[in-house]
């Protein structure tokens, strides 16, 4: 694949991108993409064959970027993993006010509206977002080996639990607009792993 197939690829899919995380997936017509783009039609449906396998590259794309996000704030860089983990947490509070973070956002955005319409999607969404939990699955497994989370959990239904947590405080964050949800999440978080409220200052 040449750079400049890459190229012309990326950039429809991260117009795409910053469009549907505004309108979400249906709202935004093939037209708005790549006139925004300034890509012509044909060449669109030589990347991909419908909008729906766009959409499907699109979660990928994204998801990819957003793992990257979660690697450098958990992996190991000589401070307890505990504190890794709270980094992680904190990052969605950080823009909570009245969004979330862009990974999250896309999240929320499109898994009610697409899981229904498009099994591919859905299933995109699916791999990308088990690829999160099982990170933060071992970066609870990092925490019990350093001493740094106290109690013997299940590392990875911890993990999964958190995760289902924090999505659903974001969503109630869109809803909101206001950060309330946020504040209960990290005060759960912290309850469930056993760590004093001064960890997520």
């Amino acid at each position: 694949m040449s750079n400049e197939h890459t190229d012309v690829k990326q950039h429809i899919l991260d117009t795409g991108r910053s469009i549907i995380l505004g309108k979400g997936f249906s709202a935004v017509g093939l037209n708005e993409i790549l006139a925004t783009a300034r890509v012509p039609k044909g060449s669109f449906y030589h990347y991909f064959k419908s909008k729906e396998a766009f959409g499907e590259a699109l979660v990928d794309s994204y998801m990819r970027d957003y793992l990257i996000h979660v690697e450098q704030l958990l992996q190991p860089d000589g401070t307890p993993a505990a504190e890794r983990l709270l980094r992680y947490w904190q990052s969605w509070t950080r823009t909570g006010d009245g969004q979330t973070t862009e990974c999250n956002c896309l999240v929320v955005k499109l898994s009610g509206e697409v899981s229904d319409m498009s099994e591919a999607m859905r299933v995109a969404l699916l791999r990308g977002t088990n690829q999160i939990i099982e990170r933060l699955g071992q970066c609870i497994a990092e925490g019990l080996a350093d001493s740094s989370l106290s109690s013997d959990f299940d590392a990875h239904q911890t993990a999964l639990s958190l995760y289902e947590l924090w999505l659903g405080a974001a969503l109630l964050t869109k809803v909101r607009r206001e950060r309330s949800a946020m504040d209960a999440a990290m005060t759960a978080t912290l309850g469930l792993l056993k760590l004093p409220r001064q960890s997520a200052a």
